[in-house]
């Protein structure tokens, strides 16, 4: 161990935390998970592996949400209406801010994952990204002239509302607030409600495959249509069936019938960094922070 100090990195999601300290975002010298559980019993674990370490110089956090990211607010750095017990109101960035006595950088666990494909992975040539991620649910971060997009609050990509396909018109969708919003139709919880199973798990000629493409090209043709966007990177669960971003590609050309103006320069592309984009946006979060 140096004498160095750290960066420090959580990409804190809802079933688990992943921690990770090194001397660059790409650049990882310990690795650690741990069970989302209480916060109380979370922070705690988290915080004193951290301790165990040795100097940290600051910390990012890339986090599940609703957050709260107006650095003006007093509720900077919280997680605000979640729906899992307990998080509600959770200072999460104040509470390593006083543990650890450290600066820190928060951010959307989308957010971090875009920022770092775009940095250092699928878009790293480029100066727009999209990242989404299709799995428990569907959440996306947008990435502009090389930075985050953050308006009043931020994007919810998966609560867009597609149209619906004469063939699927029945099935309500499973999101509490919107039904049959972009997250009610294609995260993994609703292809098992509807269909019994996961979407890699149906035969390869169920309509199933050519529904779920179908929403998730009007995503991309959405993201490019209002934002002109080169990048758009499809991470998550649902997306390791194979064939299915195929099927995206191809439906996004269809909708688009080649009429954007950058067609041709519009990529719809699978992480780069694989499992380590969240954990890796993370430490750039703690690396700006240091800043």
């Amino acid at each position: 161990m140096t004498n160095i100090p750290l960066l420090a990195g959580i990409e804190a999601g809802g079933t688990k935390f992943v921690l990770a300290v090194g001397h660059a975002p790409d650049a990882i010298t310990a690795r650690h998970v741990i069970p989302t559980r209480t916060p109380a019993e979370t922070l705690a674990e988290a915080s004193a592996w951290f301790a165990a370490q040795g100097a940290i110089a600051a910390m990012g956090i890339a986090s599940f949400g609703p957050v709260a990211l107006d650095r003006a607010s007093p509720r900077w750095g919280h997680i605000t209406n979640t729906p899992k017990p307990g998080w509600a109101d959770c200072d999460l960035a104040g509470h390593f801010a006083r543990s650890l006595g450290v600066p820190v950088g928060f951010d959307t666990d989308v957010n971090g994952a875009a920022l770092a494909e775009a940095r250092m992975g699928a878009g790293r040539d480029a100066g727009s990204l999209a990242y989404v991620t299709i799995g428990t649910g569907v959440g996306g971060g947008l990435i502009l002239d090389g930075q985050l997009v953050h308006g009043a609050a931020h994007p919810e990509m998966g609560h867009m509302l597609p149209r619906r396909p004469a063939n699927d018109a029945d099935f309500p969708g499973i999101c509490p607030h919107h039904g049959d919003c972009l997250e009610g139709l294609v995260c993994g919880p609703a292809i098992i409600a509807r269909w019994g199973q996961p979407l890699s798990g149906l035969p390869a000629d169920h309509p199933g495959h050519a529904i779920i493409a179908d929403y998730l090209g009007q995503l991309c043709h959405t993201l490019i249509a209002t934002t002109a966007v080169e990048i758009i990177v499809l991470g998550g669960g649902v997306m390791n069936t194979p064939g299915l971003i195929d099927r995206v590609r191809a439906r996004t050309d269809t909708l688009g019938n080649a009429y954007f103006p950058g067609t041709g320069r519009h990529r719809i592309l699978p992480p780069a960094l694989a499992d380590n984009s969240g954990i890796t946006g993370a430490l750039l979060l703690a690396q700006a922070a240091a800043r």
